[in-house]
């Protein structure tokens, strides 16, 4: 099967709304140690950011470790470490609306590794800020759909913390 570049390979997208918040403060979620830590990566995992160029070119290194029962459970079963060492090469940093970097997808038992690029796209609207970010498929149906949930899970993780810090203000 050929996986294609990330600019022959289908696309997904999520969009989001967040009322009430400031361009900036979205911008820092994505781009800070602290800001990434506070969310980044599917529910019942933690990430430690362990290294931050942001610049294209520069990368983004973290240590996403399973620490819910149920994620345990499935690395586990799946002969999956509970900690994986994560690395985003950023490809456009364009301040505060525009985000792009690719990752490899390296851990699909029996697929030679191959790149997926992603896109991140903060807009400040008269009420908030509209996230929309776009996704290289993976290299089949199934996986891709996996793919969708965990950026789904990671991104109802994201939607608490800006609704927490909304009732905060």
């Amino acid at each position: 099967m050929t996986t294609g570049s990330p600019s022959e390979r289908a696309q997904f997208s999520i969009k989001r709304t967040y009322a009430g918040v400031k361009i900036a403060e979205a911008w820092a979620l994505w781009t800070t140690k602290v800001g990434i830590e506070s969310w980044w990566g599917p529910e019942g995992f933690e990430v430690t950011v362990t290294a931050l160029d942001l610049r294209a070119g520069g990368e983004l290194v973290y240590r996403m470790t399973a620490v819910a029962p149920a994620q345990v459970a499935f690395m586990r079963k799946a002969g999956m470490p509970l900690t994986t060492e994560c690395r985003v090469i950023y490809t456009e940093v364009s301040p505060p609306g525009r985000l792009a970097y690719k990752t490899m997808a390296d851990f699909v038992p029996g697929v030679a590794p191959y790149e997926v690029a992603t896109v991140v796209v903060l807009k400040q609207v008269a009420d908030g800020v509209v996230l929309t970010i776009t996704f290289d498929a993976m290299h089949d149906g199934v996986w891709t759909e996996r793919a969708r949930r965990g950026h789904e899970s990671q991104l109802r993780k994201l939607d608490a913390l800006m609704s927490a810090r909304k009732k905060a203000m």
